[in-house]
């Protein structure tokens, strides 16, 4: 039987974090789908198709042939159950995310006890990276380069350069 794992985030922008996780994940599973989604709560650089055409760009980068990206705007759980995924994978930087993800965990199951979360470490050269942070970094004029590929820090660039310096997005 096909193990299928599922990576979800906003990935806005996708950082060098989140390819190691994908590239360490894929190891873990006959599947990787990466889930490309909204959140209500924050407010995106890049659209959902944007965001899906930089994260195929860096996995095609990987060189993984097991994982494919799919973009979705759904209860998490219900997606995972749509994909037939059986493992969650979720990368942690610091406590403050395990505490986060230790209860989406704990709702996860309660939603669906067929799924399994499994917890990434981050490797400890990108724990600090947070798309969040490469986002505020490249508004106020700083250099995004250790945090991002090429391919993505040129995105970044692009965007912030039609959206102003320390503009809203």
């Amino acid at each position: 039987m096909e193990r299928i794992g599922l990576y979800p985030g906003t990935f806005d922008p996708v950082t060098l974090g989140h390819a190691d996780i994908i590239r360490r994940g894929a190891k873990l599973v006959d599947r990787l789908i990466v889930g490309v989604t909204t959140n209500p709560s924050k407010t995106a650089m890049f659209s959902t198709d944007e965001r899906l055409d930089m994260m195929r760009g860096e996995t095609a980068r990987l060189g993984l042939d097991n994982v494919e990206i799919v973009g979705f705007d759904a209860l998490l759980m219900t997606f995972a159950e749509k994909c037939g995924a059986s493992v969650i994978i979720r990368g942690l930087r610091a406590v403050a995310d395990f505490e986060y993800e230790y209860q989406m965990a704990g709702m996860n199951q309660q939603l669906n006890d067929r799924v399994e979360t499994v917890f990434l470490m981050a490797d400890t050269a990108l724990q600090p990276i947070a798309s969040k942070l490469v986002k505020e970094i490249a508004l106020y004029g700083g250099d995004i380069a250790p945090f991002v590929s090429a391919e993505v820090k040129a995105e970044v660039d692009a965007r912030v350069t039609k959206i102003g310096r320390k503009g809203e997005f």
